[in-house]
């Protein structure tokens, strides 16, 4: 029997929020009290619902805590006046996730200084280390939402019955405010990498070089 593209997809992310997953952590909320939205992404042909309080374009983007692969705390607060490109995914371990985070990887070494790409997943810091050290993702911050679940609660990404993170993109200014948001359509697909990466450079501030403005002024 050959099994669809979408059916496969499903069982790797099911399996991903089986293995990779804790469930005995202790959040900071309730997960029956989060809000819940039906209508905005789909695992194959069935939408799927997602809990937490959807953000809005031109919003202060809500503080988040994640860890890093050394259980590390890291707080949106930590890149005060950097402009941010989020990558979400729902496990590094699947194909369409491991591709985009290699590809923002590759896309990292391009990007002005003051531009920061961070991917955000459910795996385990063990997991994302791990898959960092193998395809060679050091270009960008790679950070696990496992502990607290607040980004997922906070942007509204949590997939339900599933606690996974749905594929998005979001870019926060430097100012701290939501100017990007893209939920991708169905999980099994891939982000529109070229307008996020588009936006993310119109969006940041344009660095000038001190040479550059001693050149101007001598001339």
């Amino acid at each position: 029997m050959k099994l669809s593209t979408s059916f496969i997809t499903l069982v790797s992310l099911f399996l991903a929020s089986t293995i990779l997953l804790p469930h005995s952590l202790a959040y900071s909320f309730n997960m029956n009290e989060l809000d819940a939205t039906h209508n905005l992404v789909k695992a194959g042909d069935k939408y799927v619902t997602l809990l937490g309080r959807q953000v809005q374009l031109g919003e202060q983007a809500p503080n988040f805590k994640v860890v890093d692969k050394n259980f590390s705390p890291v707080n949106l607060s930590d890149f005060s006046k950097q402009t941010l490109l989020i990558s979400v995914v729902p496990s590094l371990d699947t194909g369409v996730c491991s591709l985009q985070t290699k590809r923002f990887n590759e896309e990292a070494t391009k990007l002005p200084k003051n531009i920061t790409i961070l991917t955000i997943s459910n795996d385990l810091p063990f997991a994302q280390k791990r898959f960092c050290k193998t395809e060679s993702v050091d270009e960008i911050k790679v950070l696990s939402d496992s502990v607290w679940r607040e980004f997922g609660a906070e942007y509204g990404l949590i997939i339900k019955d599933m606690g996974l993170l749905t594929r998005a993109i979001f870019i926060i200014d430097s100012n701290g405010k939501i100017a990007y948001k893209e939920l991708v359509e169905n999980i099994s697909q891939h982000p529109d990498y070229d307008r996020a990466l588009l936006a993310v450079k119109n969006i940041a501030p344009v660095i000038v070089i001190e040479d550059e403005l001693s050149q101007k002024s001598e001339e």
